[in-house]
């Protein structure tokens, strides 16, 4: 067992032994998920893992006209 500690920050240095017992490495995205008494940290091993991460999606029309007016600003931003 590993004792870790909180800084004011409410941060926690994961120790290296246990980063690589479960294949985490320096930029790797982690899930942390709860239960009524503990907090469990685990590697993401696909992308796909964090559907509904962000919240339920809008309907595909309404990204799409989202997404359209990023693209229209960000080029915006680049015309001289």
């Amino acid at each position: 067992m590993t004792v870790s500690m909180v800084s004011e920050k409410g941060q926690i240095t994961l120790p290296a032994a246990a980063r690589r017992k479960v294949g985490i490495k320096p930029r790797d995205r982690v899930v942390i998920e709860t239960t009524d008494d503990a907090i469990i940290i685990r590697p993401v091993a696909d992308f796909f893992e964090l559907e509904g991460f962000l919240g339920d999606a809008l309907p595909e029309k309404t990204e799409q006209e989202a997404m359209a007016k990023a693209v229209a600003e960000h080029r915006l931003k680049d015309t001289p």
